[in-house]
């Protein structure tokens, strides 16, 4: 079965309460458009998403390879491209702490476009709709 997350919000403007079955986050918007700001916004958390697990990604590989990476940093911007029909174009910037070659640096890199998120974004994404 796959799995299930869960979006929930009563009267609130717009606090909402998503869950994994386990685990629960709250969402929001700012104060500026409504909301309480008691959390990320639906983009901040898709954004998230994926830099979370480029980070994971990376960490998990240099463990394996047992590579003296200290920490990873990504910070994740968005612009629309300049043809609508082109979407929108993502920028991770990494930062790898360590003391790392060039090479295990790079190799790095490429493994960061092999994240699970990355590569789901990197799909077509079909959405269905349904109304219960």
């Amino acid at each position: 079965m796959p799995k299930v997350i869960e979006a929930t919000i009563g009267k609130e403007h717009y606090t909402t309460i998503v869950s994994n079955g386990t685990l629960q986050l709250v969402a929001d918007e700012p104060v500026a458009v409504g909301g309480t700001e008691e959390g990320f916004t639906p983009k901040e958390l898709f954004y998230s998403a994926l830099a979370a697990c480029t980070c994971m990604t990376l960490r998990m590989y240099a463990d394996r390879k047992q590579w003296p990476l200290d920490s990873v940093k990504v910070t994740l911007s968005m612009e629309k491209a300049a043809e609508e029909t082109e979407g929108i174009i993502l920028d991770q910037h990494i930062e790898l702490s360590g003391l790392l070659t060039t090479e295990q640096r790079y190799s790095l890199l490429d493994i960061s476009k092999r994240c699970p998120v990355h590569h789901l974004l990197s799909q077509p994404i079909q959405i269905n709709n349904h109304l219960l």
